[in-house]
């Protein structure tokens, strides 16, 4: 059945956008966007400007007609098909994933050093940005984005994670040395990013930029391991 809640996420994932993209671009509440995708408004204020930013025809986003953001398939002629799109059509997918991918908040290195304690009450509009990944970060998963040359490896690499790259981090799970971890100082407000080693029988936080000043930091009691790197990517 084709509805408007279907068609604005349609329209949103077609374009590549998050809600919270669609909630800037158009100055339409986030929370009204995830009311219109779960079907609970009929016609919503704000509808021309929505529809700017999914760049879609207003009439097509209202009532479903006029063409849809993807164009008109070769050879289509039915409403059925004119109003809604091919199954086979990337990126068009129904529910909170993307192409089965679960959606995980992007957070700062503040909220990241107190993660485990703010999860349970961390609301979608406190994050910066909401992004699939291709790992399974599990049920408290987040995405944090490298801050600083620490960890840039000037040969590149697998083991290079330069200013700005996102860090897909998973917090349920064991750490040995070896792993990149975010992990906490009891001292600090901020969690960092860097490679767990084992030196002389002791843990330490090692900053794999061979010009960083200080590249070992020791664990020290009361440090935290907030959660474990299981992939480094960039946003497009």
């Amino acid at each position: 059945m084709d509805t408007l809640a279907r068609r604005a996420k349609a329209a949103r994932k077609h374009r590549h956008l998050t809600q919270t993209q669609v909630a800037k671009a158009s100055g339409v509440n986030q929370s009204d966007i995830s009311k219109i995708e779960r079907g609970e408004t009929e016609r919503p204020q704000g509808l021309l400007a929505l529809a700017r930013a999914y760049q879609c025809d207003p009439d097509w986003l209202d009532t479903g007609d006029g063409p849809p953001p993807w164009g008109e398939p070769e050879g289509a002629e039915t409403e059925e098909v004119r109003h809604n799109p091919p199954s086979d059509l990337p990126n068009i997918v129904v529910g909170p994933e993307m192409r089965g991918r679960r959606l995980y908040p992007v957070i700062s290195a503040v909220q990241a050093g107190d993660w485990t304690a703010i999860c349970d009450t961390f609301q979608p509009g406190e994050a910066e940005d909401w992004l699939p990944s291709p790992k399974d970060l599990g049920q408290v998963g987040f995405i944090l984005k490298v801050k600083g040359p620490s960890m840039t490896n000037p040969e590149g690499g697998r083991e290079n994670f330069p200013d700005g790259i996102s860090l897909h981090i998973r917090p349920e799970e064991d750490v040995h040395p070896g792993d990149f971890v975010v992990a906490k100082r009891v001292a600090d407000d901020e969690a960092t990013f860097k490679k767990l080693v084992k030196v002389d029988g002791e843990l330490y936080l090692h900053a794999i930029n061979p010009n960083w000043p200080k590249p070992y930091i020791k664990l020290e009691p009361g440090d935290k391991i907030v959660g474990k790197l299981k992939f480094a990517g960039w946003d497009f």
